[in-house]
C-alpha cells in the first residue's frame, strides 16, 4: 500500500492547481464546468499529502461522455471507475496509489459539491480547527504510515463534524452563496 506522507504546506500547490484547471476546463469542451481546488492542499498553511485535489461541477454526471473522458486521459487524467461512489466520477493523474492530482466530478451545487466547499472554506476561516485537523492528520500518519485506508477512515468523524459546524456558519454560507457556488 502507498505510504502516507504529510508534507508542510507549499504555496506552489495553488499554482499547480491554476495550471491544471486550465487544461481540465479545455478537456470539458463545450460542457459547462465549474472547477474548484479542494482538500488540504487548497487551504493556506495546511499540511497535506502532496496531492492536488480538484473538483469539477457539472449539471449531470451523465453528461461526462467518452469524448470528455478521452480528452482528460490525453492530459494524463485516467478515469478510475468507483461503483461504490455513484455520486462521483474520479480521475487520477500519476501512478496508482501514488497520484499527484485527483479530479472529483460531482453534480454542481449537489450535496457532495457543497460539502467539499464547506469543509475547505471552514478550515480557511477557522485557524483553530485547521490546526486541530493538522494534528489529527499527523497522529494518523504516525499510526497508519502504510495503511492509507485506515488513515482516511481516521479522518472521517472529524470531517463530518466540521461540515456540520460549517452548515451553522451563516457568514460562510452567505459567502459561498454570493459567489454562486451553493444554492
Amino acid at each position: 500500500m502507498e505510504q502516507v506522507i504529510i508534507s508542510s504546506y507549499n504555496a506552489e500547490w495553488m499554482q499547480d492547481y491554476e495550471h491544471e484547471q486550465k487544461k481540465i476546463r479545455y478537456s470539458f469542451e463545450s460542457l459547462p464546468v465549474f472547477l474548484e481546488h479542494i482538500g488540504s492542499s487548497a487551504v493556506p498553511g495546511m499540511d497535506s499529502k502532496p496531492t492536488i485535489d480538484m473538483m469539477a461541477g457539472v449539471e449531470e454526471l451523465s453528461l461526462v461522455n467518452e469524448t470528455i473522458i478521452q480528452r482528460l486521459d490525453e492530459i494524463g487524467y485516467e478515469y478510475v471507475h468507483k461503483p461504490e461512489f455513484p455520486e462521483r466520477l474520479f480521475f487520477r493523474k500519476g501512478k496508482w496509489r501514488a497520484g499527484t492530482h485527483h479530479l472529483h466530478v460531482y453534480k454542481f451545487k449537489g450535496p457532495h459539491w457543497i460539502n467539499q466547499l464547506l469543509f475547505r472554506d471552514y478550515l480557511k476561516s477557522h485557524e483553530e480547527v485547521k490546526q486541530e485537523y493538522n494534528r489529527l492528520k499527523k497522529k494518523l500518519q504516525a499510526a497508519h504510515t502504510y495503511d492509507r485506508v485506515a488513515y482516511t477512515e481516521g479522518k472521517s468523524d472529524f470531517i463530518i463534524q466540521t461540515i456540520q459546524q460549517a452548515r451553522e456558519d451563516k457568514e460562510l454560507i452567505a459567502r459561498l452563496h454570493s459567489k454562486g457556488l451553493i444554492l
